[in-house]
């Protein structure tokens, strides 16, 4: 049958579909919970959580379910030196939006303060809480770590834009890789090369990569539906990750707002930029991602314009300037169906048996 994958085998579930797992709080343990009880792959991402925050979702996520599911991490989660910027660099920027802030009658903020990574913090909570699958972006992990993980019988899973990030992954001793293609919604999690030099598309970086690695391989990027999934296996994926498609449900923890734009018609026209995070990801465009096109040298690093242009992205809702809002969103947005996981999952799996 087209789920006995030897993704299903290895991860000890019925369907090779995966939930890409939302950042940034846009993850919810009822999703998880969902679509791992329907017989695939929850995710939870997790990268902007402190320890004790994930120690508690994880017991959230093992009540509302006794299968296997996925939390997830960034390897790499801050590109500022030090943490900081410059008094000058933090000007620059600070002139560059001044009149969106103006716009929504909101003052500018000050300096964001120095940031530091949580990323070995987080890591040790996964140790201790032993999900059966950590998946892990925008890096890779030490040979210690891994091995510490197969110790404990934890499923490791990690990123790739390129298929060198690929081969460096498979050779680092991970159980499996994505192949994230340009497609996706979301940032992009490149880690060798600049994110806008390693924007392969999903099905061709997906053949490049079973030619040269010998884990499963998951394909991730323009995948909503049935026929979607089938193409990606028949390509040679052993599961299919799928991220706006869930997103968009009811389940999903993003802002109802974000969820209407995504059955919206400005659905149709997504774009990769800078200018909301410090991160390229793609989401839906609009007048800011439009206007500041080619002026990231002025953008703060991640995650500093995250919290930079935070108080804005809220007054901008709040005043239903949604034409300024960045709403994360692949591709694949304009063929959303389904409001309710269980019937996006359901009918993932009817439809992906037909082909």
């Amino acid at each position: 049958m087209w789920y006995n994958t030897k993704a299903t085998a290895l991860l000890g579930i019925d369907y090779p579909i995966l939930q890409g797992p939302f950042g940034g709080g846009l993850s919810s343990v009822e999703l998880v919970a969902t679509v791992s009880n329907m017989g695939g792959l929850g995710g939870y991402g997790a990268y902007t959580l402190e320890p004790q925050e994930i120690y508690e979702i994880n017991r959230q996520i093992r009540a509302a379910t006794d299968k296997p599911y996925n939390i997830n991490l960034w390897v790499s989660d801050t590109d500022a030196v030090n943490g900081t910027v410059t008094d000058e660099q933090f000007k620059q920027a600070q002139q560059l939006f001044k009149p969106y802030f103006e716009e929504a009658g909101i003052p500018l903020p000050g300096k964001p303060a120095s940031f530091a990574s949580r990323f070995e913090n987080q890591l040790q909570v996964i140790l201790d809480i032993r999900p059966k699958v950590f998946s892990f972006m925008f890096g890779m992990l030490s040979a210690d770590v891994l091995e510490q993980c197969r110790k404990l019988g934890i499923i490791t899973v990690g990123a790739a834009t390129t298929l060198e990030e690929a081969v460096a992954l498979d050779a680092s001793g991970v159980d499996m890789i994505i192949a994230s293609g340009f497609e996706a919604g979301g940032h992009r999690p490149s880690f060798l090369a600049s994110a806008e030099t390693s924007v392969t598309g999903t099905f061709v970086l997906l053949q490049l990569i079973k030619e040269k690695v010998k884990v499963p391989v998951i394909a991730a990027g323009g995948i909503a539906n049935g026929r979607g999934i089938a193409a990606a296996l028949t390509l040679g994926a052993d599961a299919a990750q799928i991220g706006t498609a869930f997103l968009a449900c009811d389940e999903s923890n993003a802002l109802p707002v974000h969820k209407q734009m995504l059955f919206s018609k400005a659905a149709e026209r997504t774009v990769l930029s800078r200018a909301f995070t410090g991160r390229l990801g793609r989401g839906l465009s609009n007048r800011i991602s439009t206007e500041l096109s080619g002026k990231e040298k002025q953008f703060l690093p991640f995650p500093l314009q995250t919290t930079f242009m935070s108080p804005l992205r809220k007054a901008l809702i709040e005043e239903e300037k949604l034409n300024m809002v960045f709403f994360w969103g692949g591709q694949i947005a304009p063929l959303l169906k389904h409001t309710k996981a269980k019937q996006l999952m359901a009918s993932l799996i009817e439809e992906t048996g037909k082909f």
